[in-house]
């Protein structure tokens, strides 16, 4: 179904395919085995442990922490994921599939097909798919067994697995099961690493204020004492800050930078999310299959994900408009006396408040029963349903309540005790009786009770389910002069559906009664991070499919075997109308030695729930406001909506490859495969903060981007907004390169392997904006990540006796752009819109044993990133007002540094 299934690399399939086994995987990177395919060239722009986690990944509440399978970086909602040739349920309603449900000691190999296959596999299938192929046949008793730390002492993992497969009834019947632990502590700082040393880009991308790659940076507005911004135009403690608590000091300058309010360096404050998000997880599978008759096959399959993240995200930061009284009472009366009028405002980075903490907890639940046999020896029918269930909760502590802030903050003297204003007003008194006030005037002048009382823990629980029916029969119902002729007709019918829980949402607001300053009834929200509850949705699709596979030529000069293969998808949502698919492939086997391959095809990807009918959400971000006058950046909503008008968007997609085995270099083979992909009607999450689309509002005056910016009267932004649109084309081309050896070195096994992509573009083209050419371009707008256009894996396995084994792994991608934003205007400092090639190796030592009397055992030695390689720091446009929090690498980049590991695998 994902092409050959026999074959021990993808030379022999008819349609683009790389297939890699788990012992070749695990071998080389002993990892989770959807990090370990990652590091296939075909990969580019996949999300993990390393996307800098955050609950949701920037909205809506889902795992930024997920193993999400990106192929060729046109997004991971329109890669397939496959089990078996199943479709494995999604774990959001964003339909990401956290592909971590795979039972890993039990995956014997991984199919990757690289071509739109939705005619075969069904809708999403724009980019290619990706099957986990298992061993239904394992017999024994299989242990593993592993742990892992990193030269600094931190991001220690351990692994321990166990399966067992068992035939009964005289071989009628087998059952195997596998049970996963895997813990990894993850890195909770990214000051952990000298190297990333809060690079964030400057400038708004003018001659006069180029794009400018900024290290050490700080937000000069922000320290961590507090700031006075302003109280009075002549007020002397204009600028100063709390260097120690209660006491000013002048500010002190770090080297200024062309963003306003940032700085290199100096008395500024900065954030230190996560590097690498903590992950404990449990991985239960199991199947029983059944022969029920010669000729028929019953089979269950159950299997549950049960995973643990922890990431930590930014501290808060006081905005520049703060207010607060000049009779405050933990404000000195010698500075009070100072100041003009009854307020001043004041800006601060709370550090002392801690940093808000995502307990993201995935179960997943994946039940799969079907039937299969044959009709007269001479047909195949299956018939199966699968069922997924899904549940995220994620529990967000630190989470900042606006309401109890705005209290706490203004702090009056009651017969020498500080108290809320709010607490000592007779109609709130009572609602206000337990408000301890908060002292911000220093690094560490607040008290733990006012942090306490200022913090909330909020909780998001959302599930996602989905039904599956697929019925499907094939067989040969009659040959030509070049052989029988294969055919396959299939039918099915799923459903999906979403509901969401959440106890702090975009539409709780904060009781401004007797809050004097820093509240705004209806738009202050009552928490800082907010999720949206989701009333219970769903969507439905059946689908009916036919594929034929004709030999054409056969045994003929030229023609050692010419086919083709065709097939046609009819496919029908209740809620964006119906499409049809097709793909078209030929196979042209030239002589032994060379064969050619094509395909062209027409895939479809239909609207998410989430792009369809996902409730409000919020997210504060600081990304700046390039309106003339307007340049500097402050928290500002960011308001995420849905689009239940959206259609179905279009693939085009084109393959030609050669494949060649010489005979003169016998265990050689060389495959290269060209391909070229058009998504129309492309689902786009259009933000209304990103540097194009604010441009196409005030230079070009698109009314559909000006809608997404909201202002005040002063023009001062007061949301910008977020929402799915059928706005774009993608367009994307590349060469893919395999190549194989197979043979001995003297006497000693010896296996090559080199992996090869080459995508000099992925352009994402909107109406009234420069393209976004994300192709060789290491940041990108709605999560795009890296997209280095040469991303190389060459693999070696050498036996060095019959004991003894080395593996190694090198990988390597070229130099990026930092940003893919193609509009000529846009200028960087010199030499700024650059990142460093960046490469590194892995070896394996492993030494294979006796053990005991019937089994084989296996101790290994990894380590990763061999020579420490450091990636060049980098980071996108917009992130300047936000140093050590996003960004900071390309994602395609190692940032934890030399790894090692050690385990024991036990077969018996």
């Amino acid at each position: 179904m994902t092409g050959s299934r026999t074959v021990k690399n993808g030379d022999a399939s008819p349609t683009p395919v790389t297939v890699v086994t788990t012992e070749a995987l695990t071998n080389l990177r002993p990892t989770s085995i959807t990090e370990s395919i990652n590091t296939l060239p075909v990969f580019s722009g996949s999300r993990g442990a390393f996307s800098n986690p955050g609950a949701s990944g920037g909205v809506s509440g889902g795992n930024g922490n997920a193993a999400q399978l990106n192929l060729r970086n046109l997004g991971a909602q329109r890669t397939l994921v496959l089990l078996d040739g199943k479709r494995v349920p999604p774990t959001s309603f964003t339909n990401i599939v956290d592909a971590d449900v795979i039972p890993q000691l039990l995956v014997k190999r991984v199919d990757t097909v690289t071509g739109g296959v939705s005619a075969v596999y069904g809708s999403d299938a724009v980019s290619g798919v990706v099957n986990f192929i298992t061993d239904t046949k394992f017999e024994g008793l299989k242990l593993q067994a592993q742990a892992g730390i990193s030269k600094y002492g931190d991001g220690a993992s351990q692994e321990a697995a166990i399966a067992f497969g068992k035939k009964f009834a005289d071989g009628r019947g087998h059952f195997e099961a596998s049970y996963e632990f895997r813990n990894d502590a993850g890195i909770d700082r990214r000051s952990s690493r000298d190297w990333l040393n809060r690079p964030v880009v400057t400038g708004a991308g003018t001659a006069a204020s180029p794009y400018t790659l900024t290290t050490n940076g700080t937000i000069s507005t922000s320290p961590f004492g507090g700031r006075i911004q302003s109280c009075g135009t002549s007020c002397a403690l204009n600028g100063q800050y709390f260097a120690s608590n209660g006491v000013l000091s002048p500010y002190v300058n770090g080297t200024a930078s062309n963003s306003a309010g940032v700085q290199s360096g100096g008395a500024g404050g900065y954030y230190d999310n996560s590097l690498k998000a903590a992950t404990r997880q449990h991985q239960l599978y199991a199947r029983f299959d059944y022969d029920l008759s010669d000729d028929v096959h019953a089979f269950f399959v159950g299997s549950g994900n049960f995973k643990h993240n922890v990431s930590y995200g930014s501290s808060y930061q006081l905005a520049t408009s703060t207010r607060l009284s000049t009779s405050n009472a933990f404000l000195s009366p010698a500075y009070a006396a100072q100041m003009a009028g009854t307020s001043f405002t004041y800006s601060e980075i709370l550090a002392q408040a801690g940093r808000p903490r995502y307990d993201v907890d995935t179960r997943q639940l994946m039940f799969t029963a079907g039937l299969e046999g044959k009709i007269g020896g001479k047909y195949d029918w299956a018939l199966s349903y699968v069922r997924g269930d899904s549940r995220l909760t994620t529990v967000i502590s630190n989470d900042l309540n606006n309401q109890k802030l705005a209290a706490a903050l203004d702090a009056v003297n009651v017969n020498g005790v500080a108290t809320c204003y709010a607490a000592t007003q007779a109609s709130t008194a009572a609602a206000y009786a337990n408000c301890s006030p908060l002292n911000i005037f220093g690094p560490s002048a607040a008290s733990a009770a006012s942090l306490s009382y200022i913090m909330d823990t909020t909780r998001y629980v959302a599930s996602t389910g989905q039904h599956d029916v697929n019925a499907s029969i094939s067989g040969s119902p009659f040959a030509t002069w070049a052989g029988d002729v294969t055919t396959a007709i299939s039918g099915e019918w799923r459903m999906q559906s979403f509901a969401a829980t959440s106890t702090s949402t975009p539409t709780m607001f904060a009781d401004c009664t007797n809050l004097r300053y820093n509240c705004t009834t209806g738009s202050t929200t009552y928490n800082n991070i907010t999720l949206p509850a989701n009333p219970h949705v769903s969507q439905s699709v059946w689908e009916v499919a036919g594929e034929a596979n004709v030999p054409l030529v056969r045994d003929a000069r030229f023609f050692r075997d010419l086919s083709v293969n065709l097939a046609a998808r009819y496919t029908k949502y209740n809620t964006v109308g119906a499409y049809w698919t097709w793909k078209i492939g030929g196979d042209w086997k030239v002589s032994h030695e060379l064969r050619f391959r094509g395909t062209i095809s027409r895939d479809i990807r239909a609207p998410t729930l989430n792009d369809l009918f996902a409730s409000t959400s919020v997210v504060p971000v600081g990304n700046q406001d390039l309106y003339p006058g307007n340049t500097t950046g402050t928290l500002v909503n960011s308001v995420n909506v849905s689009n239940p008008n959206l259609t179905a968007e279009i693939g085009k997609t084109w393959t030609a490859g050669v494949v060649y085995r010489p005979d003169f270099v016998r265990g050689f083979s060389l495959a290269v495969d060209y391909y070229n992909i058009k998504i129309s009607n492309a689902i786009t999450t259009v933000q209304g903060f990103q540097p194009s689309i604010q441009t196409g509002c005030y230079t070009g005056g698109l009314s559909l981007y000006c809608s997404l910016i909201q202002r005040d009267a002063n023009n001062a932004v007061t949301a910008w907004y977020v929402k799915p649109i059928n706005l774009s084309q993608i367009k994307t081309y590349g060469v893919d390169f395999e190549a194989n050896y197979s043979g001995h070195l003297g006497n000693h096994a010896l296996n090559l392997r080199g992996l090869a992509a080459w995508q000099p573009h992925i352009r994402y083209i909107q109406p009234g904006v420069y393209d976004v050419d994300q192709g060789g371009v290491a940041f990108g707008t709605n999560g795009l990540t890296a997209s280095p256009s040469w991303r190389i894996t060459g693999t070696a396995s050498f036996n060095v006796t019959q004991a003894f084994r080395l593996d190694a792994i090198y990988r390597w991608r070229n130099a990026m752009k930092l940003w893919g934003d193609t509009n000529p205007a846009v200028v960087w400092a010199a030499g700024q819109n650059h990142v460093a090639p960046y490469g590194q190796l892995g070896l394996n030592a492993s030494w294979s044993f006796e053990a005991m009397s019937a089994g084989k055992g296996e101790f290994f030695v990894n380590v990763q990133n061999v020579f420490n390689a450091i990636p060049p720091v980098a980071n996108a446009p917009g992130t300047s007002t936000g140093p050590g929090g996003f960004g900071g690498w390309a994602m395609t980049d190692d940032p934890v540094g030399r790894y090692f590991t050690a385990g024991i695998r036990l077969k018996f």
